[in-house]
């Protein structure tokens, strides 16, 4: 009996850890068949990405601005007299696309977004709105899940390609008034080692969070129950999972295609 006792446990235990992922992906597969009704969402889609992306522009400025500054004091630190100072701008250039712009600003906008979505989805489903729709021959996913999740996907990128720019633009500017570097230092640095691909595997990176965001948040919201404190508990399981996600999709990008690329 009790080894019996511990299988069911342990059953019981992997099948609670591998439904949230069936589940997810079943989601997520109707939520693409969804986009095929393009007269439906495309009204929606410009008023979403405004307020998804562009109101959020100010917090990835925010963010990069500090983080340039600091990246560049830490490379002075880091590297000292050891190597010529235009590294600095080498490091800056390098963890400002690679890592922090997409992964500092995702985290911010997992906070901003994935709850806005929970909450706004799961007010409309404790209120009956989302079931009022449906009574109505509107199909929720086409109309409140899909706009949100395109314009998640594209203006992630804006966001973090602007968090990009302000990012090297600050370390450019903690390098002349607190290092003592010069401008053709700092830009010998950045134009070194830079490639197109850091730009690239940053941007595809944020685009996949910002998927990734949408998708979560709006899952919480539509299986919000309980009142005005189901839709806190929401909002909030939102943003943990989606700050966890982000990690996960950045250690995958990592492995998948930056170890690939070191193979070749």
């Amino acid at each position: 009996m009790a080894v019996n006792d511990a299988i069911s446990a342990l059953g019981a235990l992997v099948r609670r850890l591998v439904e949230p992922v069936g589940t997810g992906a079943r989601f997520t597969l109707s939520v693409v068949r969804a986009m095929r009704d393009t007269r439906t969402w495309m009204p929606e889609f410009s008023a979403q990405a405004r307020s998804l992306g562009i109101d959020s522009l100010p917090i990835g400025i925010f963010i990069a601005l500090f983080t340039g500054i600091v990246l560049a004091l830490l490379a002075s630190y880091s590297v000292g007299d050891l190597v010529p100072p235009y590294f600095v701008g080498t490091l800056v250039q390098k963890t400002v696309t690679l890592e922090l712009a997409p992964v500092l600003t995702g985290l911010a906008l997992a906070g901003r977004l994935g709850a806005n979505i929970a909450a706004e989805l799961g007010t409309m489903r404790v209120t009956e709105q989302i079931d009022a729709l449906e009574t109505l021959g509107y199909e929720p996913l086409r109309h409140l899940v899909v706009p949100r999740v395109l314009a998640s996907t594209l203006m992630f990128p804006v966001v973090v390609g602007v968090a990009m720019l302000v990012g090297l633009l600050s370390g450019w500017m903690a390098s002349l008034s607190l290092l003592d570097l010069t401008t053709p230092q700092f830009l010998k640095g950045v134009r070194v080692f830079f490639q197109a691909f850091d730009v690239r595997y940053g941007l595809v990176k944020s685009a996949s969070f910002g998927a990734a965001v949408s998708l979560i948040g709006a899952r919480a919201g539509l299986t919000t129950a309980g009142g005005a404190q189901g839709v806190g508990r929401g909002a909030t399981r939102a943003v943990v999972i989606s700050a966890v996600m982000i990690l996960v999709l950045d250690a995958f990008w990592a492995l998948v295609w930056l170890t690939n690329r070191q193979l070749r």
